[in-house]
């Protein structure tokens, strides 16, 4: 593959048709306001009087300070400057001081609305469709066996610097773990061929990996006690989902998910969802799997960061690629082509591509 090149503008395509983790649901209270920023912009989330989560731009239309200085009661969010009061629509229903009959009253006015976003909320998280000027036309990412009782699910947030794409590239390099994360899931030694395939559909692209043997890693032998050969796939689903898959027979499974929400060019939420399932009874995997689920997330924070700081001392993007790099181009190709308001590839069919890689 050839060098590609890019200014640091043109790496972060913003795609806002879209449903976007905001916040775990855990977080969201009542009459407490939380306020999260999902490409620069601030949103307002609170929870409504019948307990709905609701989300505003952080903007009283009145004079344009932010509603969250005020707070949240009663199910509605208040400004902190003049009082003005908003419904989780977005509504207007109190002006203090002003004659309910009066210049419209409190309500009669369009203006006075403050901007809302349509929200979902379900598995544990709060999604805000970031696109104000058209209604959602899709439902936020449902996680697999998240919710399954057969399945152990772990759930956590992870604050980084880099753009989506870079953490989402992060998340489906298979390569950097000999290295990065080298004894957790696999070494640099004893490497072996396998077949990677790559298809790319409309709205995703995957990697299936063939002929792959259990790695050696520590992860590995946990999801895989007896050995032998792995089904793996890597994907990435729009607008910024990372998922990975290992499965073993009927007994052995692993799901890795990862819920990318840009709070600007260069730093990045990931909600990561952890599903698993082994022979091994539940109570001895849950004390092994998150400290080694925080460790892995913390060694790719740790890369991230300087991935982010280097390209901004030298402020441009240079990437000089080889076929390792299965993934990566094609989640940029598709994340563009969103933000562009472009149709996905018109063929249902998926585009196929092979290379061999060692692991």
């Amino acid at each position: 593959m050839e060098e590609q090149s890019r200014t640091l503008s043109a790496m972060t395509p913003k795609v806002l048709r879209a449903w976007y983790v905001a916040c775990p649901s855990g977080e969201l209270v009542a009459d407490k306001p939380l306020v999260k920023r999902i490409h620069g912009r601030p949103i307002l989330l609170f929870r409504g009087a019948d307990g709905r989560a609701a989300a505003l731009l952080d903007r009283c239309p009145h004079r344009n300070v932010p509603i969250s200085c005020g707070g949240v009661k009663d199910g509605r969010a208040w400004c902190g400057y003049h009082g003005w009061e908003f419904e989780p629509d977005g509504s207007c229903t109190t002006v203090p001081g002003l004659d309910a009959d009066a210049n419209g009253g409190a309500t009669g006015l369009a203006a006075r609305r403050a901007m809302a976003f349509p929200v979902r909320e379900q598995q544990g998280f709060v999604w805000v469709w970031t696109d104000l000027a058209h209604a959602p036309d899709t439902e936020p990412f449902h996680f697999a066996h998240a919710d399954d009782p057969d399945y152990l699910t772990v759930r956590r947030a992870l604050t980084t610097k880099g753009s989506v794409h870079m953490v989402i590239e992060n998340a489906l390099d298979v390569p950097h773990t000999a290295f990065l994360h080298g004894g957790l899931f696999r070494t640099n030694t004893k490497r072996r061929p396998i077949r990677c395939v790559v298809r790319r559909f409309a709205d995703k692209v995957e990697c299936q990996y063939i002929g792959e043997q259990r790695p050696s890693g520590l992860v590995a032998r946990l999801l895989a006690p007896g050995g032998g050969e792995l089904e793996h796939y890597d994907r990435f689903h729009l607008p910024s989902i990372s998922e990975v898959e290992y499965r073993l027979g009927t007994d052995s499974h692993l799901l890795l998910r990862g819920a990318c929400t840009p709070i600007d060019d260069f730093e990045t939420v990931l909600y990561a969802v952890v599903s698993i399932k082994t022979p091994l009874p539940r109570m001895l995997v849950r004390p092994i799997i998150e400290p080694i689920a925080l460790k892995i997330f913390g060694q790719d924070q740790w890369i991230l960061d300087k991935q982010t700081d280097t390209l901004k001392s030298f402020g441009e993007a240079k990437f000089a690629s080889t076929d390792l790099d299965v993934l990566g181009m094609h989640i940029l190709r598709l994340m563009t082509r969103a933000a562009r308001g472009e149709a996905g590839d018109p063929s249902a069919d998926p585009v196929e591509r092979e290379v061999t890689m060692w692991v």
